[in-house]
Parts: structure tokens; C-alpha cells; sequence
């Protein structure tokens, strides 16, 4: 079997990590005197990383985040140096996740609830997590959809089954009852089952009942002479 022969054959296996640095690492092999098995090792290696990240890249969309690059990283603490940073990063370490907590963040717009949600998120999803991020309101929409389409079954075991949900935005505008009822019964459903992360300026009745009891609580005030 020749190169191209083996190449062709990497890529029906679905090895298309191996196959895209074969000649590369062949010729490395010949120059350095690699061992086969290190050679193998290095395109095993190859493999796993492109598929790692095809799968963040893939949960990454999914997730369907409003602001793709927010991070810790790229977070201004110094612009509010009231933040909770230990609880911050706490929370990044996904370990709520895997307790089955639910998280609040609840503050006055501009504190950055929504970047921190988000950055929360993304970090789960390179530790391995299923994400989904929703502003309240498209949330609603995509229910009503679902409704109208006779999927609604399928769409509450969807949002209500994956490891964490991020409700952005909370109580920006007046519920409707039907809407305020379908929030609470996605929230019950997934009560100590899996993980619910809630940002809101203001939360009022059952589901701030809820998450005040039973919640990791974190307020994001404004900074001093804000």
C-alpha cells in the first residue's frame, strides 16, 4: 500500500486527523529514527486532538452562545472589584455541574452577569459538558414554536435534560402567566437532576424562591462611583 493508498483508506476509516498529518509525520519518523510505536502514538495523538476539538467547536454551536468570546480571561475584574471572584472561579471549575447546583446571578445591568454566564459556560464545555445558553425571551419564542408545532414534548426533554442550562436576562420584561409557568416547570424539571445557571436584575415569586433556597447566590453590584 502506497501513501496515497493509505491515505484514502485513514480517511474511509474516518481517521482524518492520522491522514492529514501522515506525510509529515513520516518524514519526522525518518529523520528522527522514531520508534513505530512512538510514530503511532504521535498519529493517535494527532487523531484525538482533531476530534477533541471538532467536538468543542461542535458543543461550542450547540450551545448557540449570544457572545461567542466572552471568557474569564478576557473579564475586566478590575472595573468592579466588589465581584466575588473566588465564587467566580469556583464556578468555572464546573464542579457545580457535576453536584447538580444551580447558580444565580443577580445584579443591575452592566455588571457583567451575562459575560461571566457565558464564560461559565464555556468553560464547562472544554471540561466535557453539554451547554445551552438562552436569553429568556428566545427561549420562550423557540417553546411557542415548538407549540404550534406539536413538538413541545421534545423541546421541554431537551432544555430540561442537558447538563447545564444558562437562562439569561431573567425578569427583563412582565411574564405572561402561561410563560412565567413554563419557566418554573423547566426550572422543577431539572431540579437536582442537572445544573441551572439564571442571570437576572430582578427576580420575584416561585423560581426566586427556589434558587434563593437552594442555589449557589452571587450578586454583581456596581462598582464604587458607578
Amino acid at each position: 500500500m502506497n501513501l496515497i493508498e493509505l491515505d484514502r483508506a485513514l480517511r474511509q476509516l474516518r481517521l482524518g486527523g492520522m491522514a492529514a498529518v501522515l506525510e509529515t509525520r513520516l518524514r519526522q519518523a525518518q529523520a528522527e529514527a522514531m520508534a513505530p510505536i512512538d510514530l503511532i502514538a504521535s498519529l493517535v495523538s494527532d487523531e484525538l486532538t482533531l476530534r477533541t476539538d471538532r467536538l468543542l467547536q461542535r458543543r461550542r454551536r450547540q450551545a448557540a452562545f449570544r457572545d461567542a468570546d466572552r471568557t474569564l480571561d478576557n473579564f475586566d475584574f478590575t472595573f468592579n472589584p466588589k465581584m466575588n471572584r473566588s465564587l467566580v472561579f469556583d464556578l468555572a471549575t464546573g464542579a457545580f455541574i457535576n453536584r447538580r447546583e444551580d447558580a444565580l446571578f443577580l445584579g443591575p445591568g452592566g455588571t457583567g452577569k451575562s459575560h461571566l454566564a457565558q464564560a461559565i459556560g464555556q468553560g464547562a464545555i472544554q471540561q466535557g459538558y453539554k451547554v445551552l445558553y438562552r436569553e429568556t425571551h428566545i427561549l420562550l419564542d423557540e417553546l411557542a414554536d415548538a407549540v404550534t408545532d406539536g413538538r413541545r414534548k421534545e423541546y421541554m426533554e431537551s432544555v430540561a435534560t442537558v447538563p447545564l442550562l444558562i437562562i439569561d436576562d431573567f425578569g427583563m420584561r412582565k411574564l405572561p402567566h402561561t410563560a412565567a409557568e413554563d419557566l418554573l416547570e423547566i426550572i422543577m424539571r431539572r431540579y437536582e437532576r442537572f445544573s441551572t445557571l439564571l442571570t437576572s436584575n430582578r427576580l420575584c415569586g416561585a423560581p426566586h424562591n427556589r434558587f434563593n433556597a437552594e442555589s449557589v447566590f452571587m450578586r454583581t453590584p456596581r462598582a464604587s462611583g458607578a
